[in-house]
């Protein structure tokens, strides 16, 4: 699979997750129901994956985790909030620095309607 092949997969469960549950929650029950709807649909991910910050070639634990990491190509950070800053886009930039991935999806749950609250990150890509 390619990464935009998995980022469709991902966002088509999130619409799942967000046309059953709509806005209002808080981010940790939608990163579960995501969870279960990518479980569903028979993806492979890893979730809350530590991410350690190599500085000058020693290994740093700063206590960063991945919210998800779908088919070892595609981050995926989940937020419920009011909107999207950019820091939360900075956040996603620096993980997939971290990780080497190409692609990351930023996933914003509160928005009125999905589509407005994802968002694609490409580095190198």
């Amino acid at each position: 699979m390619t990464e935009n092949e998995v980022s469709e997969k991902v966002i088509g469960a999130a619409i799942e997750v967000h046309r059953e549950l709509g806005p209002g929650l808080l981010e940790s029950a939608y990163e579960e129901c995501l969870a279960h709807e990518m479980n569903l649909r028979g993806m492979s991910f890893e979730r809350q994956k530590p991410l350690p910050v190599i500085y000058k070639g020693v290994q740093v634990e700063c206590g960063f985790r991945l919210d998800f990491i779908v088919s070892d190509l595609v981050v995926v950070e989940l937020k419920a909030v009011e909107e999207l800053t950019p820091v939360h886009h900075a956040q996603l930039m620096t993980y997939l620095k971290l990780t080497g991935c190409k692609l990351g999806l930023l996933i914003n749950f509160n928005a009125l309607r999905i589509k407005y609250g994802v968002k694609r990150i490409a580095l190198n890509l």
